[in-house]
């Protein structure tokens, strides 16, 4: 009676491999199916010779292992060059301004001159229009410093500057770190919105799902596809 090649004769012939450990090649596991299929052959009962249409079969089997193995390959060699692109582009941005979520505005520091107040730009991003925008600004201990009616915006992102002037536009905000809340609305109903910072790109930092823009000390970095805008 034909035999076929299952998991179990698989089972058994690595048992009998005298405890030899080897690796899960395409060309070491079609070696074992081709082995185990002429083991067959030799020794099958002559009055019930295997049927043409097992034959088939389980040389179908080999080339199944062997195109995995070979599809696993080429898949690999498809991630490394998207990786490499991708390294490529964030190597680009290195030096470049860009924003990304959060709600972080600095004064003081860290970016263009407006007005003699230097402060760091921020942004928001809509996902659907917006008839009214409002954006406060305030400071580490939450208190509102300053405040804007936008009005309308279109959806997506849109970059803004405060010239680190208080409310009563002739102060300006001691440097440091503030925040940014922003409230959209589009009739009654509320529109999702994300505040958005301002960083320079200083480096890249190589991580497990791909590479990094490295934002400084005060910010953790962000992937690629966490640049809303570059500025």
């Amino acid at each position: 009676m034909a035999n076929t090649i299952d998991n179990s004769v698989l089972s058994n012939m690595n048992l009998g491999a005298a405890g030899k450990q080897t690796q899960n090649t395409s060309q070491e596991l079609s070696d074992s199916f081709m082995t185990l299929l002429i083991t067959q052959l030799k020794n099958q009962d002559p009055t019930k010779p295997m049927e043409n249409a097992e034959m088939t079969s389980q040389l179908a089997q080999i080339n199944t292992v062997n195109g995995i193995q070979d599809l696993n390959k080429t898949l690999e060699g498809i991630t490394g060059q998207i990786d490499a692109g991708q390294t490529l582009q964030a190597a680009a941005l290195i030096g470049q301004g860009v924003l990304v979520p959060g709600d972080r505005v600095l004064v003081g520091q860290g970016a263009d001159d407006v007005e003699g107040v230097a402060t760091t730009p921020f942004g928001v991003e809509l996902s659907e229009p917006a008839d009214q925008v409002k954006i406060t600004i305030t400071n580490e201990a939450g208190v509102i410093v300053r405040s804007f009616d936008v009005g309308a915006l279109d959806a997506g992102v849109e970059s803004f500057t405060w010239d680190g002037t208080l409310d009563d536009g002739q102060t300006s905000a001691p440097s440091g770190s503030y925040r940014v809340r922003i409230e959209a609305t589009q009739g009654d109903e509320s529109v999702p919105v994300t505040a958005l910072t301002y960083a320079q790109v200083g480096g890249i930092v190589k991580a497990a799902n791909g590479p990094q823009l490295d934002l400084g000390a005060t910010l953790d970095p962000v992937e690629l596809s966490d640049v809303r805008q570059i500025l």
